[in-house]
C-alpha cells in the first residue's frame, strides 16, 4: 500500500486535495457505506473533515493534517475503491481482496477553490466589499471604488448582519406585490437605506418604505439624501410611533432598539395593521421591573442586576407568547450587531392568520405566576378578546 500511502500524504500535506471519497466497503467490517473527506477551515486552523455516511445518518470528524493521513490509510484497509479529486489530476483507487492496490489518474474535474480555504479571505457579504454602492459612498461608508474605510467597517458589517437577518425574514412575503415598510426609530437610517437598496437595486422589489424619528434635523437630512439617490419610494416622516396615523394597512413593521414600552407600541400598530411581519430588537426594558414578583422565583429577585435580566427576558417572552396568540409565528433569536457590542435578542414574527385560544391561556399562566399587568396586554384588550 506505499504506493497509496505517498499519494495520500502529498494530496493533504502539500494541500492539493480538493476532495475523497470510499466506497464499496468489505463485507463485514464497517458500519458506513461511504466516506468522504474535504478540507475546511476551522477557527483560523486546516482541517480535514470526514463524513462517515449512513443510509439516513451521517458522523462528522475534523482532522489535522497527520491525522488525516493516518485515517485515510485505515480507511483504504475497509474499502475496495475510492477517488481522490486533487488540483493535479482525479486518482482512482481500487483494492483487489488481496490488498493490492491499483492507481488510475485521470484528468482533473473538480476546480481548486483556494478562497475557500484562506483563512485570510474576505467574506462573502450581502453588500460587496470592493463593489461601489450608492448609499454606502453617500453616507460616507465607502469610496466611491467600493473600499470600506477602516473606521466604518464596524457599520459595514453591522448593515451586512442586518440584511442577512432581513434574508431570511423576507422569504415568508410575496416579493411579487408591492411592500409597504414603516421602521420606527429610523435614527440615521443606515438600516433604512440598506434595506431599500436590498429591496430595490438587488431584488428588484416594488416597495414603499417609510422611516419616523422624533429629530427633525436627522428627518431632513434622510429626506435629502434619499432625494439625492433617486430612492424615492423611500421618506421620513417626524413623529412618535403611538401618533403615527398614516397608514390602515403595513406589510412589514421594524423597529430597532425602541427603548421600553416604544417596542410594545411598535407590536401594537403592527397587530392592527395586520402586518405580515414583525421585526424588532427591544432594549431599556423598563415597564415590568417594578412590577415582576414571585414567590417561587424569589431567590432570582435578591439581586438587581440579575432581576432586570429576568424582567427583560419576561418581558420578550410575553411579546412572543402575545404574538403566538394572536396568530403570529414567533421566533426569538440573538443577534451581534458587532463584534464589539453586545448580543441583542430580535424577536421576529410572521402572521399565519391563526389567533390561538391554547397560546392565550399559556400566556395567562405564565402572566399570573409572574404577578405582572403587562402594557402590552392592555393595548391589545380587543384583539385579545376576539380569541376563543
Amino acid at each position: 500500500m506505499s504506493e497509496i500511502n505517498i499519494l495520500v500524504k502529498r494530496s493533504l500535506e502539500e494541500n492539493l486535495l480538493i476532495s475523497g471519497v470510499l466506497s464499496n466497503p468489505r463485507k463485514g467490517v464497517t458500519e458506513y457505506k461511504k466516506v468522504t473527506v474535504k478540507p475546511v477551515v476551522l477557527k483560523e486552523e486546516l482541517k480535514f473533515q470526514f463524513a462517515y455516511i449512513l443510509d439516513r445518518n451521517t458522523v462528522h470528524k475534523n482532522l489535522d493534517t497527520q491525522e488525516a493521513v493516518a485515517e485515510l490509510m485505515e480507511l483504504f484497509n475497509l474499502y475496495k475503491q475510492g477517488v481522490l479529486y486533487t488540483g493535479e489530476g482525479d486518482y482512482q483507487i481500487l483494492i483487489n481482496k488481496k490488498g493490492k492496490a491499483k492507481i488510475i489518474k485521470n484528468k482533473a474535474s473538480k476546480k481548486v477553490d483556494l478562497s475557500a480555504l484562506n483563512h485570510n479571505r474576505k467574506k462573502k457579504y450581502v453588500i460587496e466589499e470592493g463593489v461601489p454602492c450608492d448609499f454606502l459612498e453617500r453616507l460616507g461608508v465607502m469610496d466611491s471604488e467600493g473600499n470600506v474605510f477602516k473606521s466604518k467597517f464596524d457599520k459595514f458589517r453591522q448593515l451586512n448582519k442586518y440584511l442577512e437577518v432581513m434574508e431570511g425574514s423576507l422569504k415568508t412575503l410575496d416579493l411579487s406585490k408591492k411592500l409597504r415598510i414603516v421602521d420606527f426609530g429610523s435614527g440615521k437610517a443606515y438600516l433604512t437605506f440598506a434595506l431599500y437598496w436590498y429591496l430595490v437595486q438587488k431584488l428588484g422589489v416594488e416597495v414603499e418604505i417609510v422611516g419616523l424619528d422624533l429629530k427633525k434635523n436627522v428627518i431632513e437630512l434622510c429626506n435629502k439624501i434619499a432625494e439625492e439617490l433617486g430612492y424615492r419610494d423611500l421618506s421620513f416622516k417626524m413623529g412618535d410611533i403611538k401618533g403615527y396615523t398614516e397608514f390602515d394597512e403595513v406589510d412589514v413593521v421594524i423597529t430597532l432598539h425602541a427603548c421600553n414600552t416604544a417596542t410594545d407600541d411598535a407590536i401594537v400598530k403592527a397587530v392592527k395593521w395586520n402586518a405580515k411581519l414583525i421585526m424588532t430588537v427591544p432594549c431599556c426594558q423598563q415597564e415590568l421591573f417594578k412590577q415582576i414578583d414571585s414567590d417561587v422565583m424569589s431567590p432570582l429577585m435578591k439581586h438587581g442586576t440579575i432581576k432586570e435580566r429576568i424582567a427583560s427576558l419576561v418581558t420578550d417572552s410575553i411579546r412572543g407568547n402575545l404574538l403566538e396568540a394572536l396568530g403570529y409565528n414567533v421566533e426569538i433569536f440573538e443577534f451581534i450587531e458587532t463584534e464589539h457590542t453586545p448580543k441583542n435578542l430580535v424577536i421576529r414574527a410572521g402572521n399565519k392568520g391563526k389567533p390561538s385560544k391554547k397560546a392565550l391561556d399559556e400566556y395567562r399562566a405564565f402572566r399570573d405566576m409572574w404577578n405582572l399587568n403587562p402594557y402590552l396586554e392592555k393595548a391589545l384588550a380587543d384583539e385579545l378578546d376576539n380569541i376563543n
